[in-house]
């Protein structure tokens, strides 16, 4: 990861980079449009011979202007190279169109984060979510995930998705070396770890504890796979202080569900679990930390999306540098059994007991 205790850039490459932040809503669109138009496509088909702009113009239906003005601008941003008369892919426009993590940022921050990004500022001096206007009217985004705009719900599933489920498989081995038999799934969301650990595991029974616009999704997922009997719920805001928690579980998990809240509201959480829990029970959690990453995109990636959190999500939350959310965690009650860093694509997991 970059030492970041030192300026990389001369003041030259420093005002370079600084234009490049000036016109970086242009550069991001001028991306996106190249690769909803299938400019990128047909230059990936035409490898490194390329084409010119009339034959673009022909196998795409834009505009010649429009191919030109697009792609003058990509060569500016490196997305495509030039060999007179002809525009080539490059690297980055490559992954532009080819990349999975890529694709499910850029779709992301278009449809979930672009607008609401204008309201930062407010949202900043506010501490609340003032970027979710331009969504719906809810007092967080998780009110609303079921009813999201189309375009934006599919986006937010799949963002949210994508990283969560490169590790789950991973993961189903250490939750089950203990061979639990019931498992408080909290922030369960679609269902989508309740499915994997019924599907691994053909005894044990998962409940969900969740917002009940969520359960209403997880619930109709689970009776779809056929698991309505060993998948429940338990109907909850864990915003609440005095909201209770079930008892009973040998496992509780929550997977990157702890980074939705304020360092006090997690606090609370813990608080509330260890309150509940048998002394013998274990809990998981799945977090990214952004000091924790091996690569610098990473890092990048999730600073980025904490300021989602701030501006769409509820104005507080983020994802947390491990230090300050392992204080947390001992705060409330509980010893780091133990911490395995870089699961997928950048998760940590912690295994905790009752101090």
């Amino acid at each position: 990861m970059t030492d970041h205790s030192n300026d990389p850039f001369s003041a030259l490459a420093a005002k370079t980079e600084a234009q490049k932040l000036a016109f970086s809503p242009i550069i991001f669109q001028t991306a996106r449009t190249l690769r909803d138009l299938n400019i990128l496509e047909v230059l990936d088909k035409a490898q490194q011979e390329g084409l010119d702009a009339t034959q673009i113009s022909q196998q795409t239906g834009v505009s010649e202007y429009g191919v030109k003005v697009l792609l003058d601008m990509a060569l500016s941003a490196h997305i495509v190279t030039w060999n007179k008369p002809n525009y080539i892919i490059a690297n980055l426009g490559y992954f532009l169109l080819h990349d999975g993590m890529t694709r499910a940022n850029l779709d992301f921050t278009a449809d979930v984060c672009y607008a609401a990004m204008m309201h930062l500022t407010e949202a900043i001096k506010e501490g609340k979510p003032a970027g979710l206007k331009e969504l719906g009217n809810w007092p967080t985004i998780y009110e609303g995930l079921s009813t999201l705009p189309e375009k934006a719900k599919n986006s937010w599933f799949q963002f949210d998705h994508f990283y969560s489920d490169r590790s789950f498989p991973l993961l189903l081995e250490k939750v089950f070396a203990h061979k639990p038999k019931r498992i408080f799934d909290i922030g369960g969301n679609t269902g989508k770890w309740a499915l994997q650990c019924v599907n691994y595991d053909k005894e044990v029974e998962v409940t969900i504890i969740d917002l009940p616009q969520q359960i209403e999704v997880a619930l109709q997922n689970a009776k779809e796979a056929g698991f309505s009997k060993r998948i429940d719920a338990y109907p909850a805001n864990l915003l609440d202080k005095q909201q209770s928690l079930p008892t009973g579980a040998d496992v509780w998990w929550m997977s990157q569900f702890l980074d939705c809240f304020s360092p006090m509201e997690i606090l609370s959480i813990l608080q509330r679990v260890r309150q509940a829990m048998r002394p013998d029970a274990r809990v998981y959690i799945l977090e990214l930390f952004w000091d924790a990453q091996k690569y610098d995109a990473a890092t990048l990636s999730l600073n980025a999306t904490s300021l989602y959190f701030t501006c769409l999500a509820n104005g507080n939350s983020r994802f947390y540098r491990s230090d300050d959310f392992l204080e947390i965690v001992t705060t409330a009650g509980f010893s780091i059994e133990k911490r395995t860093d870089n699961i997928g694509l950048g998760h940590t997991l912690l295994e905790l007991k009752c101090i």
